[in-house]
């Protein structure tokens, strides 16, 4: 269990999870919240509808598109991106509310999105999970069901290209197994927060 309480007194850590799609980000980011409850999870806007059994604040901020392209413009989002029909964006001041009180904010993103965040918040953690082997990447996404071969193989491709990447970040987190990859992570998020020198802006 990570507990931080040793260090309230400084400001939290941004942390940052992202690698290509398939890696398993999701199960991952679940997996740290059940071990950390000091960790809160960066919740993100969205302009998609809401669904049944979803609360405002606690699975998405939700806007129409009116509200959320007036915030854009007020810089109110550490990244965002139009996906599909609808918009998504990281709300900068939510991120900076958790992170001032001393508590870790973690936030799963894709790496586009995480190259964004790290402009705009360079003093963040920034994770990279890759899979064990490119073989390993299309079975997990294979093994989905959700997409046909023609979105495999554009997925891939894509994993191809944000790999280029990887030296953009400050760690490389091979997800071989979930529950090597979560303490791995724990680690890191331990060292960070009792690193004396603090990255700058």
């Amino acid at each position: 269990m990570c507990n931080l309480a040793d260090n309230r007194g400084s400001r939290g850590n941004l942390i940052v999870l992202s690698g290509p799609s398939g890696v398993g980000k999701g199960t991952i980011c679940r997996e740290l919240l059940k071990k950390c409850p000091d960790l809160t999870y960066s919740v993100s806007a969205t302009t998609r509808k809401m669904r049944p059994g979803e609360t405002d604040g606690r699975e998405y901020f939700f806007y129409n598109v009116d509200e959320f392209l007036h915030l854009v413009k007020k810089g109110a989002f550490l990244e965002w991106a139009r996906v599909y029909d609808n918009y998504y964006g990281t709300p900068r001041e939510f991120v900076e509310k958790i992170t001032g009180e001393g508590k870790d904010c973690i936030l799963e993103i894709d790496v586009q999105g995480a190259l964004q965040v790290k402009r705009e918040k360079p003093e963040g953690v920034f994770i990279f999970i890759a899979p064990p082997s490119k073989e390993e990447l299309v079975r997990r996404i294979t093994g989905r069901g959700t997409e046909d071969k023609v979105e495999i193989k554009k997925r891939l491709d894509q994993a191809d290209g944000e790999m280029a990447h990887l030296a953009e970040y400050d760690y490389l987190v091979v997800n071989d197994e979930v529950s090597l990859a979560v303490a791995r992570i724990q680690c890191i998020i331990t060292a960070e927060r009792c690193r004396v020198h603090k990255k700058s802006r």
